[in-house]
């Protein structure tokens, strides 16, 4: 058997064929060294890491996924882009979620949205993280309504595109270079995609401070003011909601990828110092509610893992829908809140300090559980998909 993780307790990993386990022993290693000595310094700081694009560019993880443009030739399974993404965020979801809305939101919109010419013209300088990529869905004044209810506008001026509105929790904004910026067109309603540059007049991002969750996370909040965008930019393939909701179908997914990796990070933490920590003259693991816990969170683990292993498999068949993303992200964030949960509780009061590294996952926790969809949206995704029947309002 291949070495795998001490959270891997029905050796998933070993689904892997040889080559594809060495790129994540390659995305393993990459973490462990390059990223882990450093979380915790920008995490107080509530700062992102620039140099981290550089040691991503000579990773050789960004573009996995996309056939012609990633670094790695031919295009990996979605079963092995699904554990890098749990790889990173098994480290750090914050660091994840950077790779994620570039390598997954940003480039996924360009290569399922763009036709042949936009594909080419950007996604192999964003495959090299040469240039880095936003997606911008979310408003201030619009979450899980925002399909129907968006507020920014496109409207048509000859070759060009003006856009008025504002964006927010938008990751990797306030430094990227392009921006996948979605806004309803003013005369026809449908949701349209665009791709503003960096520099773009009228375009302004402004940094969100005072997180407690994803504080690495380079979040914005964007205002455009007659933002003009030539129709080169607008994303050919897109011709209304339903097209974007194939994108998000897709990166759902992934959330869920990235909420498995927060349990087992966070479980090993607790595993770790359950083994340490002395209470009463012996280790803590010796107390079966210290096992009891620690067995649950595997449990979720486990249960999560192996549903993440057949959502992968149904995306790799191209069968996988809308519902099959949904309950993935809804089941396993809402296990992977009860893990990190518990083991806070194992650290006790050691469990709020930093250094201890758990709290990091505890309060990133909170923010994989509400965005790309809230369990509740995605719950009535899934209820439609069974009953036949609607419940949204």
């Amino acid at each position: 058997m291949k070495d795998q993780l001490v959270a891997d307790f029905y050796g998933y990993e070993n689904l892997l064929p040889d080559e594809e386990h060495k790129i994540l022993l390659h995305a393993r290693s990459f973490m462990r060294e390059e990223i882990k000595p450093i979380v915790n310094e920008y995490w107080a700081r509530g700062e992102f890491p620039t140099e981290l694009i550089g040691k991503f560019r000579a990773s050789g993880l960004v573009g996995l996924a996309y056939e012609g443009y990633g670094q790695h030739e031919p295009a990996v399974s979605h079963l092995l882009s699904g554990m890098v993404y749990m790889e990173m965020s098994r480290t750090d979801a914050s660091v994840a979620t950077f790779f994620g809305v570039h390598n997954g939101l940003a480039m996924s919109s360009i290569y399922f949205g763009g036709n042949q010419e936009q594909r080419d013209r950007w996604l192999a300088t964003m495959a090299t993280m040469d240039k880095i990529g936003a997606f911008a869905m979310t408003e201030p004044l619009g979450g899980s309504d925002v399909a129907g209810g968006m507020r920014t506008t496109a409207k048509r001026d000859g070759d060009t595109w003006i856009l008025n509105g504002a964006k927010k929790w938008i990751g990797n904004a306030t430094f990227a270079d392009y921006v996948v910026v979605w806004a309803r067109d003013a005369e026809h309603h449908n949701v349209k995609g665009f791709v503003v540059e960096k520099g773009a007049p009228g375009f302004r991002p402004v940094k969100i401070g005072g997180k407690v969750a994803f504080r690495i996370v380079e979040n914005a909040e964007i205002t455009l003011t007659d933002v003009r965008v030539p129709e080169a930019n607008r994303l050919q393939n897109i011709n209304s909601f339903r097209d974007v909701a194939e994108i998000l179908r897709a990166t759902r997914g992934g959330v869920a990828w990235q909420a498995l990796g927060v349990m087992i990070g966070a479980y090993e933490l607790a595993l770790d110092y359950a083994k340490l920590r002395q209470q009463f003259g012996r280790p803590i693991a010796k107390f079966q509610l210290v096992q009891d816990l620690l067995v649950k969170s595997l449990g979720n683990i486990t249960a999560s893992w192996g549903m993440l292993v057949q959502l992968a498999r149904l995306q790799d068949a191209g069968i996988f829908r809308d519902e099959h993303s949904s309950l993935a992200k809804a089941f396993v964030t809402a296990r992977m809140r009860e893990v990190v949960a518990w083991g806070r509780e194992i650290f006790g009061g050691n469990g709020i300090l930093l250094d201890h590294d758990i709290v990091r996952f505890f309060t990133d926790a909170e923010a994989i559980y509400s965005f790309e969809g809230t369990r509740e949206m995605n719950t009535l995704i899934v209820g439609k998909a069974i009953t036949g029947h609607s419940a949204f309002i």
